[in-house]
């Protein structure tokens, strides 16, 4: 995937992404930190490629992998956001993904930690090699979560109520709205996607604006590298 130049001299652009089941991925696109439309795709490289020239993507899906142990990352998101501490999954070290199923993958993931691979974690795998692989070809992609992005929203507090409830949903588009996200009731291709997912991606989109202005945040303050090079850390 090649990547697509910064339009620059205008308002900053950026796109906030999660995954969606099978529908694949649901993209929403900030112009000056406001809601500007949204877009869905099966393939992650496609909706970046027709999201085209933005400045920042943040995507919700572990990136960077470590080669042996926890990912630090995830520990510190983990403390940080106590009561909504699940949500964040400890992700296996790299050579654990690269196995061919979860019972091979789990006694990997044994062997590098001490503790074996969640079933919830390994039914991440193809979206997050497919994430990666883009992280790995855009320097423009970075990791969050939106977890911890509504935290942040609500000044270092964690969500009382739980992403899929009705409290949850309106307070974390309450939240939004009042950071200058207003998400507007017709999203257009977004419309058919899970309530949960489109406000996941714009808390994405929110950080992705952030880091585009130079002053998001990071778990851990001291991130580790990743075996290619790039650090593994949770932006917002």
């Amino acid at each position: 995937m090649g990547v697509q130049p910064s339009r620059g001299g205008g308002e900053t652009d950026v796109l906030g992404i999660d995954a969606c089941g099978k529908q694949g991925w649901v993209g929403i696109r900030l112009t000056g930190g406001a809601y500007a439309e949204s877009l869905v795709a099966v393939s992650l490289a496609a909706l970046i490629e027709r999201a085209g020239a933005v400045d920042t993507i943040g995507v919700d899906m572990p990136l960077g992998l470590v080669e042996k142990g926890w990912r630090a990352a995830d520990l510190a998101a983990r403390s940080l956001l106590g009561t909504r501490r699940s949500s964040v999954f400890l992700i296996a070290p790299r050579l654990a993904w690269q196995e061919p199923d979860y019972a091979a993958a789990a006694h990997r993931c044994q062997e590098l930690t001490g503790n074996r691979l969640s079933r919830q974690a390994w039914a991440l795998a193809p979206k997050l090699l497919e994430a990666r692989a883009c992280w790995l070809a855009d320097e423009r992609v970075h990791e969050v979560h939106p977890e911890v992005s509504f935290c942040a929203l609500a000044g270092g507090v964690p969500a009382p109520y739980a992403k899929k409830t009705w409290r949850g949903q309106n307070m974390r588009r309450a939240l939004l709205a009042e950071a200058g996200v207003v998400l507007p009731d017709g999203l257009g291709e977004a419309d058919q996607i899970a309530a949960d997912d489109v406000l996941d991606a714009a808390a994405a989109a929110w950080s992705a604006h952030r880091i585009a202005l130079g002053i998001a945040e990071r778990v851990p303050p001291r991130p580790e590298p990743d075996a290619a090079g790039r650090l593994i850390e949770i932006r917002y």
